[in-house]
């Protein structure tokens, strides 16, 4: 059997002189990647507007003391795996997001921790907790948030206080009327208010098994005992005077008790 070599060179010449010119097309209409620019950073935070502790010009100044930021940088040089590691080392950062355009454009994305409240025990502890009842360290930015003060342990802290403020937090008017959760020595909780020159206390918080269950309880006690706080308001104080108590008791379910400011 005779083999026609020169056929198969010549297939094989035109093969490859096809692949050569496709590929010299495509590089010629190829902008030059190596020579390309980032023409401008996008940075977005979700929620950056609410109660969060960062914001755009705060991650711009973290990447820039890392020498990572992309603007003005040749777009191969631009490492977006080395941006997202940096920026989830912020303890305020939940996710980080980068990737680049071919327009020459870095988006940067990021979630974050979001606070729920600040926590200032008798000990000296003072830090935050965030929306995962994790803690998140003290931080220079001011919040409108509960603070819970007295004596607060970290375990109790995630397991108790965070529950209770949420819960306070998720009604517009105890969002807007408590500024301040005390922890007595014995576990006992007192709420001080932004309106009315007297403090409430609430008693000690139900105790639960795990998670799921303390949050359900916290919540059915904080609905109890607001609810009694707010007819008080409406029918007591509104009649009363707002100073004419220093301190309104909801301890016990069949009364409230009520201690008049002294006058003298």
């Amino acid at each position: 059997m005779h083999i026609n070599w020169k056929k198969y060179i010549t297939i094989g010449l035109d093969v490859l002189l096809a692949a050569y010119i496709i590929a010299a097309f495509t590089s010629f209409n190829r902008p030059d990647v190596t020579m390309k620019v980032c023409t401008k950073a996008n940075i977005e935070i979700q929620d950056e507007t609410a109660n969060g502790f960062i914001n755009a010009k705060e991650i711009k100044a973290r990447l820039e003391k890392s020498h990572l930021y992309p603007l003005g940088v040749p777009m191969q040089a631009v490492n977006a795996r080395k941006i997202e590691e940096t920026l989830k080392q912020s303890p305020f950062v939940k996710t980080a997001e980068c990737y680049k355009t071919q327009d020459g454009q870095v988006c940067i994305s990021l979630t974050q921790r979001m606070p729920t409240v600040r926590i200032k025990s008798i000990n000296g502890d003072d830090y935050y907790l965030d929306d995962n009842n994790s803690i998140m360290p003290n931080s220079h930015y001011t919040s409108d948030l509960i603070i819970a003060t007295g004596f607060i342990s970290k375990w109790y802290a995630r397991k108790y206080v965070a529950f209770l403020a949420r819960a306070l937090m998720a009604d517009d008017l105890w969002k807007n009327q408590i500024e301040q959760i005390n922890v007595t020595h014995e576990s006992g909780i007192e709420l001080v208010p932004r309106v009315g020159n007297h403090i409430v206390y609430l008693g000690s918080l139900p105790e639960g098994r795990n998670d799921r269950e303390r949050k359900q309880k916290i919540d059915e006690f904080v609905n109890k005992k607001m609810t009694r706080l707010v007819k008080f308001y409406k029918y007591g104080l509104s009649h009363a005077g707002w100073n004419k108590y220093s301190n309104i008791n909801l301890e016990f379910d069949n009364q409230i008790i009520c201690k008049k400011r002294n006058t003298n």
